[in-house]
């Protein structure tokens, strides 16, 4: 698997820390955070994507997926009103071009809560309506979407391997795909392979991390309840061998570079022992 660092750890610091470090650790590529301070997409807007262009260079490696910030701070195209709503489409557009600008070629969305008072025929039309109009404008401007299933600490809307699929076929396009990160279907119950197995060629994109078993908590490789090891494993045999971003977050902000080092270490091991 081609590893990636995820930036949003480093957000203490300047974003060319994490470019540093990922090269001194010998990762593959960057999946890089859109938030404050370091990637915000209306600043972006504003101030253009030179410097990370010039990080990429300098450093040699390539951001390969840009994860704008949203579902709820300020952006949740899964609640509030048709306000609410267009703004989010709108900023997510924004991203989209982002994504474009940087050479990315993947933009990571997922879907936010949609409230506990939301009616399952309400959620599927809100959230058909958002991911085609996305998809339309990725579609233009030649980047991938990859819709990732949150825990059911985290959304009431795709959650899990059955939602994703539904979602996938119902908006079905070359520029909409899937993905899982560990911590779902450790949750949930599910065997994360099979998330390989039934989306196919649909299935483009892996978030590893560690997890407790009863929360979204984002734990370092190897310090958790996962098997992460044979996990890991069984999603190879299951015939994937892509990009997986080690997705370390707020958890490890007071020594990002530490954790970086260490969670690279781990998991090349895991994928190296037969």
């Amino acid at each position: 698997m081609r590893l990636g660092l995820f930036t949003c750890g480093y957000q203490r610091y300047p974003l060319e820390k994490a470019f540093a470090d990922a090269k001194r650790f010998g990762y593959d590529y960057i999946e890089l955070w859109g938030g404050y301070p370091h990637a915000f997409v209306g600043d972006l807007k504003v101030k253009t994507t030179a410097h990370i262009r010039e990080l990429i260079d300098k450093y040699g490696v390539p951001v390969e997926c840009f994860t704008p910030e949203h579902n709820g701070y300020p952006y949740n195209y899964m609640m509030g009103d048709e306000l609410q709503w267009e703004r989010s489409m709108m900023y997510l557009e924004d991203a989209i071009d982002i994504t474009a600008e940087i050479g990315a070629k993947k933009m990571l969305i997922s879907a936010g809560h949609a409230g506990y008072e939301a009616k399952d025929m309400d959620i599927m039309k809100r959230l058909m309506k958002s991911l085609r109009r996305l998809t339309e404008y990725a579609e233009e401007k030649g980047v991938t979407i990859v819709l990732e299933p949150l825990t059911v600490y985290e959304s009431n809307v795709i959650t899990s391997l059955r939602d994703l699929d539904r979602a996938l076929s119902l908006v079905p396009s070359s520029n909409l795909v899937g993905m899982v990160d560990l911590a779902v279907p450790f949750t949930t119950g599910e065997p994360a392979a099979e998330y390989v197995r039934r989306l196919g060629d649909r299935f483009q994109y892996l978030h590893i991390i560690d997890n407790d078993g009863v929360s979204d908590s984002h734990i370092l490789p190897g310090d958790g309840c996962l098997p992460l090891k044979e996990v890991l494993k069984e999603i190879q045999e299951a015939g994937y061998d892509g990009q997986a971003t080690i997705e370390l977050v707020t958890g490890y902000l007071k020594e990002p570079s530490v954790y970086a080092g260490m969670a690279i270490k781990r998991v090349r091991e895991y994928l190296e022992e037969e």
